[in-house]
């Protein structure tokens, strides 16, 4: 059966009800994500502990150990392997997802996505602010002020799952286009500002790659023995030219085609994702996270966290920033574009959700490495900033969206109804006239059957139906 959209009412509404196909979509997405976030949570903390313990250097020992041909210039550590190299898997994902929803989903009407890009560029201008007012006060570095403008969207979903409770499918959706944008602009900051001296042959031979990974695409050539080496050698050049390596990630996902044609149920792009988001969720993520997130908590580092302007500017960033700037350019762009607020949702939601937001994990330690490459004891310290400022962040938004739960689950039960179990919630069948028939015959069977329970015994079936 066909999937019926919502109505025009509701596409005007900002933070209405998303078509069925949208909303399949991203519960299916988010699901993985959900179940990658709470490895990444497990795999932090597992770092964490072991980098606190009398085994500390063993820690150390294994994030510097080197493998890889030195010849072609990739004789990295194992925290480099997994920074330049698993991450690569995360952003070709994220090309993907960003593809699609300019084709496909949130991004695709101009008019729709005006409101979540307001949001998500504000959400990254004003903790970029916030982190260069405070080192400007403080006499901190400038170098970091990049840090506290991602958002980790599986951090984010898996704190969800740990405090119990969700989130309907709109600020779910309008959560997820926040990370995307974020990613987007994430992308090209670290390629703007974090790329090295150039080596314009290597970046040729990258550029000559992905001209031929979309030729192939094009073409409509398919097997993985052709695609996974040609993207190996394309991410080798690019590593090799100077520019960050995950860029090659992004920008061969943004090559596939997210778009369905005559007789195809997922496009190339979708069918894709679903197969290498788990990878990136369930293994790259993680396993970056478990050689990146191990740094000293003791008492004094804590302390000096909120002492030292620098990491001082990253927590402040995370925490203030983000809340301020996701609800604050949200707030006004509804109000200039007149865009109508979900009635079954408020604007303290909308907070709740910025304040989610604030979580910046992966990302966030990736530019943090980055930014302070050459000075180890300073990237420990703005890591362990970054994250006291997720986890406060993360508290933070779970204390908002746990005195709405109740609202929450009553909004995700009537998204999710199907009384007619035809496979298609009953709130997007309000205007089909078959539903309704269904639903008479649905009904006329259950009062046929309280009637005839209500026959007193021995009563006929004639003496039940006689008007009283």
């Amino acid at each position: 059966m066909a999937a019926p959209a919502p109505t025009d009412r509701d596409d005007r509404k900002f933070l209405g009800r998303l078509s069925l196909p949208e909303r399949r979509y991203l519960a299916d997405a988010l699901r993985t994500e959900t179940v990658g976030g709470v490895l990444l949570l497990a795999a932090a903390v597992a770092a964490l502990i072991w980098a606190n313990t009398p085994a500390a250097d063993s820690y150390k020992s294994v994030q510097n150990f080197h493998l890889g041909p030195a010849a072609l210039g990739l004789d990295l550590s194992i925290q480099h392997w997994a920074a330049d190299g698993l991450l690569a898997i995360f952003f070709f994902v994220a090309g993907i997802e960003l593809k699609r929803e300019l084709v496909a989903g949130e991004l695709r009407d101009p008019k729709a996505a005006a409101l979540p890009v307001i949001a998500a560029i504000s959400g990254m201008a004003a903790p970029a602010l916030v982190y260069v007012l405070v080192n400007a006060l403080g006499n901190g570095s400038m170098d970091g002020w990049a840090v506290p403008t991602a958002t980790d969207i599986a951090f984010a979903l898996a704190v969800l799952a740990v405090i119990g409770t969700s989130l309907p499918s709109a600020l779910r959706a309008f959560l997820l286009t926040l990370a995307v944008v974020d990613d987007l602009f994430a992308i090209l900051i670290i390629a703007v500002f974090f790329t090295s001296d150039l080596n314009f042959a290597a970046l040729g031979g990258a550029v000559v790659g992905l001209v031929v990974f979309w030729l192939l695409l094009r073409k409509d050539v398919h097997g993985w023995y052709v695609y996974v080496p040609l993207a190996l050698v394309i991410w080798a050049l690019m590593y090799n030219s100077g520019v960050h390596a995950t860029i090659a990630g992004v920008a061969m996902g943004l090559m596939l085609r997210c778009t369905t044609r005559e007789g195809e149920k997922h496009s190339p792009g979708e069918h894709i994702e679903h197969v290498v988001r788990p990878l990136s969720a369930g293994l790259a993520v993680p396993l970056f996270a478990f050689f990146s997130a191990g740094v000293s908590v003791s008492g004094k580092a804590i302390g000096e966290v909120f002492t030292q302007p620098v990491t001082l500017g990253v927590v402040l960033g995370l925490v203030v920033g983000k809340a301020v700037g996701i609800f604050g350019g949200t707030w006004l762009a509804a109000r200039f574009t007149k865009a109508e607020l979900n009635p079954d949702l408020t604007w303290p939601d909308v907070f709740a959700v910025a304040s989610l937001a604030g979580i910046g994990f992966t990302v966030s330690l990736l530019i943090g490495e980055l930014a302070f490459a050459g000075d180890e004891v300073l990237t420990d310290e703005v890591k362990a900033a970054v994250l006291i400022g997720s986890l406060i962040a993360a508290v933070l938004a779970s204390v908002l969206l746990k005195l709405r739960v109740r609202r929450y689950q009553v909004l995700i039960a009537d998204e999710e109804r199907d009384d007619d179990h035809d496979g298609i919630p009953d709130i997007y069948e309000q205007d089909d006239p078959a539903y309704h028939l269904r639903m008479a015959e649905i009904y006329e069977k259950k009062a046929a059957e309280h009637r005839e329970r209500a026959q007193p015994a021995g009563a006929s079936r004639d003496e039940a139906d006689r008007p009283a």
